[in-house]
């Protein structure tokens, strides 16, 4: 490291080393402040800047009243996205691969496009649309969050609908879906996400941007978040013989 880098950075990159090689294990504990004064021969303030640091970065854990452990290495659930898209399953499917019981919970709203949203769903200005936000969950843990959009002149989902029922819907109105295209980007979470989904600190969410078109029309957008420690993206492409 440059000798001009501030000194609890030293302290940063060593701890870091000995989780990354296995030196600290998933639960060990990590040393206090007052131990890490000593044997990196640094002040209190670096010290607790060490820890700070280790933490928003997910390697740590806090716990009151008896110090900071490494973090248990997570095992990433895939979450299947399809080429080819079933229109019959859900997006909380994958919570059903894997053994546990997929609920969800939605509300239904009319709305102004923002100025995001209008460009996504080419429309002019703030156009009316239907907002549908979903929060997805594998035996009672939430682990999925999405909202979608669509032009309000293809009316309401109905009461009853689930996240099936989409393209079949739309199918109904006379609107054929082609293509269905998926922009995926990792990001710092917005305060409602973290506490919905439970996230520790330092935890970053996939965010899925997808968007069902019909011929050159885009007819719904969303926006899709998991946690980025529970779950990674698979993605099948079929290959035409």
């Amino acid at each position: 490291m440059a000798s001009s880098d501030p000194v609890y950075l030293r302290v940063v990159a060593d701890i870091r080393r000995q989780i990354v090689d296995g030196s600290l294990p998933p639960g060990a504990p990590i040393p206090s402040r007052a131990q890490l004064t000593r044997k990196y021969g640094v002040g209190e303030t670096a010290a607790r800047h060490a820890l700070r640091v280790l933490t928003s970065e997910g390697l740590i854990v806090g716990r009151v009243g008896s110090g900071h452990y490494v973090r248990a290495r997570p095992v990433l659930l895939p979450l299947h996205r399809w080429r080819f898209h079933d229109p019959y399953a859900p997006l909380g499917s994958d919570i059903t691969a894997q053994g546990a019981r997929a609920t969800w919970e939605r509300r239904v709203e009319r709305t102004e496009a923002t100025p995001d949203i209008a460009q996504r769903l080419r429309l002019d200005g703030p156009a009316p649309v239907t907002r549908v936000r979903y929060v997805f969950r594998g035996d009672g843990r939430p682990v999925q969050l999405a909202t979608s959009y669509e032009p309000a002149d293809l009316g309401e989902p109905a009461a009853e609908e689930n996240p099936r029922g989409l393209i079949a819907r739309l199918a109904a109105f006379g609107v054929k879906v082609t293509e269905i295209v998926e922009q995926v980007y990792t990001r710092v979470p917005q305060p409602p996400e973290s506490d919905v989904l439970a996230l520790p600190t330092g935890v970053h969410v996939l965010h899925v941007e997808r968007t069902h078109w019909a011929g050159d029309r885009p007819v719904e957008t969303s926006d899709i978040v998991v946690p980025g420690d529970r779950f990674r993206l698979v993605y099948t492409h079929a290959v035409q013989p």
